[in-house]
């Protein structure tokens, strides 16, 4: 951003006296910081999707550009609560208290809670689950949105297994996974990539001998065959989906890069159930 403090002080002076219902512009100096942070969030929000050179190369008011910014957090918010109202449709938590809190409980006082005009930066609640898309970057109407984005797509790509068999996975992986914080859609992953190796139907359990096998198998490979072979086996899962495809595998593909997790969540723990 090229703007300089004495175009940002006065738009933090009006919203400063509309805090305080126009009786003073007077606030501590934490509210002040506060509110500050809320004028650069929007400015920053114009920057990232209202097009970042109208900004830097035409000249537009810092002025312009925070209320552009405030309308657009206004219509995020908008988008992720129709989402989350799309997402609640057909939700389930499989058992997992951290998705169901996450999800039923937190994003709800998110709506409840969020000050789109005095602290648009601030995420309001833990978004505890964690999913598969790095969301450190981002705060505010634009981390719940994200977020709200992934758990629907880990939704769509769960309802495509059974839900019995899932449950299964996640207790022989944890008889406690009801209180973990764990990814569910790695866990299904990992066991869906091992039933590939052994070209395996997916409800049937393995044997003995079929866990030595893929334990030999695991070992065997390099880094960039598990890769390779991890992402050709999504791809196949998600042949058959007419929408949204390739953003669910380009989402799907945060796990790709778990090559360690899946060698040592596969078979070194309680693999017998997978």
């Amino acid at each position: 951003m090229n703007y300089k403090m004495e175009e940002l002080v006065p738009i933090v002076g009006r919203l400063a006296s509309q805090y305080t219902s126009f009786e003073s512009t007077s606030v501590t100096y934490e509210k002040a910081e506060q509110l500050m942070g809320a004028v650069l969030y929007c400015i920053r929000e114009t920057e990232a999707y209202g097009g970042g050179s109208l900004v830097s190369g035409k000249g537009l008011s810092a002025e312009k550009a925070y209320e552009w910014g405030l309308s657009m957090v206004e219509q995020k918010v908008r988008q992720a609560l129709n989402l989350y109202n799309e997402l609640m449709w057909g939700f389930t938590d499989y058992g997992s208290r951290c998705l169901g809190d996450t999800v039923v409980k937190g994003i709800p006082e998110f709506f409840k809670w969020y000050d789109v005009k005095y602290d648009p930066q601030d995420t309001v609640v833990m978004l505890d689950y964690p999913v598969l898309k790095d969301l450190s970057g981002y705060s505010g109407a634009d981390r719940i949105y994200e977020f709200i984005c992934c758990i629907r797509m880990e939704q769509r790509f769960l309802s495509i297994f059974p839900r019995e068999w899932i449950v299964r996975i996640l207790l022989k992986l944890d008889a406690e996974y009801e209180e973990s914080v764990e990814n569910i859609c790695e866990a299904v992953m990992t066991a869906a990539f091992c039933h590939t190796l052994e070209e395996k139907p997916l409800p049937e359990e393995f044997s003995g001998e079929e866990i030595a096998s893929l334990k030999n198998k695991l070992a065997g490979m390099e880094e960039q065959e598990v890769r390779e072979r991890f992402r050709n086996m999504v791809k196949g899962i998600l042949h058959e989906m007419t929408e949204d495809k390739e953003e669910l595998y380009t989402y799907l593909m945060g796990a790709a890069d778990c090559t360690v997790w899946l060698r040592a969540h596969s078979y070194d723990r309680r693999g017998e159930g997978l």
